[in-house]
C-alpha cells in the first residue's frame, strides 16, 4: 500500500472553486481500483493551502485515476484555481491499525 502527500497553494478567492472540483475527484476516486482512502488537509491559519494525502494500494492505481474522465475534467478548474503545485511524495504504508478494535 502507498500514501502520497501533495501540497498545493491556491489563488486568493479561489478556494471554494478548487474545494468544489476536488470534492468530485473525491466521490470519483471511492470508486476506482486501488483506492483505499482520500483525505484533504488546510493547515491551520492557512486557508489558501492544501494538503492532499491519498492511500492506493498501488501507484499504479494512483496513476490510472488520474487518467479517468472525472479527473481530466477538473484538471483545468483546478489548476485555474491554483497558485502553486507541489510534487507528490510517495511513502510505503507499514503499518494501518484496525479501524474495529
Amino acid at each position: 500500500m502507498m500514501t502520497v502527500i501533495t501540497e498545493t497553494t491556491l489563488k486568493p478567492g479561489q478556494e471554494q472553486e478548487w474545494d468544489q472540483a476536488f470534492a468530485e475527484r473525491l466521490h470519483d476516486a471511492r470508486n476506482q481500483p486501488g483506492w483505499v482512502d482520500l483525505q484533504v488537509l488546510s493547515p491551520e491559519g492557512q486557508p489558501h493551502k492544501r494538503v492532499v494525502v491519498g492511500t492506493w494500494r498501488s501507484r499504479a492505481d494512483w496513476e490510472r485515476w488520474h487518467q479517468t474522465p472525472i479527473f481530466q475534467r477538473t484538471r483545468g478548474r483546478m489548476s485555474a484555481a491554483t497558485a502553486e503545485d507541489g510534487q507528490p511524495h510517495w511513502y510505503e504504508v507499514m503499518e494501518r491499525p484496525a479501524l474495529d478494535a
